[in-house]
């Protein structure tokens, strides 16, 4: 709604002409989050999808990061039998989002970070968010799917403030925008761009835990933080 402070929460504030353009492009990235319950570990968690990908001059990508910006891993991949739509599952306790929009070489970018905290009025938590990066009229003067395919997933464009200065990236999120960036340019996208295949033998993460319970694993008494 008009004068309505915008937070961020469903991702990029795209109007309805261009959702309907890139639904008719057959673009289909799922910014919106859920919160879940774990019945097994008796929590809640929260769940998104990376998803989109590009045709043409047009693209739009939602990828997740921790909250370090380094990669998360999935739960489980998705295959459709159309592209350029899901890819992958997340269940995290707190994560951060990217949504990327490209129309020819100008890019929009919204990066949020979502935790749960404990609600006042029932037992399900309430789902919040964070605008840690905000990207409005980003320009990158290279055609990521075509000529210069090489350098997809390892530039960024550059955005601007409202005054014309540029407004750099954080070092963190780097490599997240570098994803997303590959992503806006995928024709035809099948797969995940920033997502990383679990690791159960690995190290333990800030999702892993996570990823076990919803496997039958062992399960934590109490909510990661």
């Amino acid at each position: 709604m008009r004068g309505q402070k915008f937070t961020g929460v469903q991702g990029l504030p795209l109007a309805r002409r261009a959702l309907r353009t890139l639904r008719e492009q057959g673009v289909y990235a799922h910014s919106l989050l859920s919160v879940e319950h774990q019945q097994l570990a008796e929590r809640y968690v929260i769940r998104g999808l990376e998803s989109g990908g590009s045709v043409g001059d047009v693209g739009r990508y939602v990828t997740f990061a921790a909250e370090n910006g380094e990669p998360l891993d999935y739960l489980h991949p998705v295959e459709t039998i159309a592209v350029n739509g899901l890819h992958a599952v997340v269940i995290s306790n707190s994560m951060l989002r990217a949504d990327m929009l490209r129309k020819g070489k100008t890019y929009e970018l919204l990066i949020t970070r979502h935790w749960l905290t404990l609600a006042t009025n029932g037992p399900k938590p309430r789902l919040e968010c964070e605008i840690v990066f905000r990207g409005i009229h980003g320009r990158l003067e290279l055609d990521l799917t075509a000529k210069d395919k090489t350098q997809a997933g390892r530039v960024v464009p550059t955005f601007y403030s409202l005054a014309g200065e540029a407004s750099t990236t954080p070092n963190k999120f780097l490599g997240l925008v570098r994803a997303a960036t590959r992503g806006v340019n995928c024709s035809g996208c099948c797969h995940m761009h920033y997502l990383r295949k679990p690791h159960p033998l690995g190290p333990s993460k800030l999702n892993d835990s996570v990823n076990r319970d919803v496997a039958g694993s062992e399960i934590p008494e109490t909510l990661a933080g």
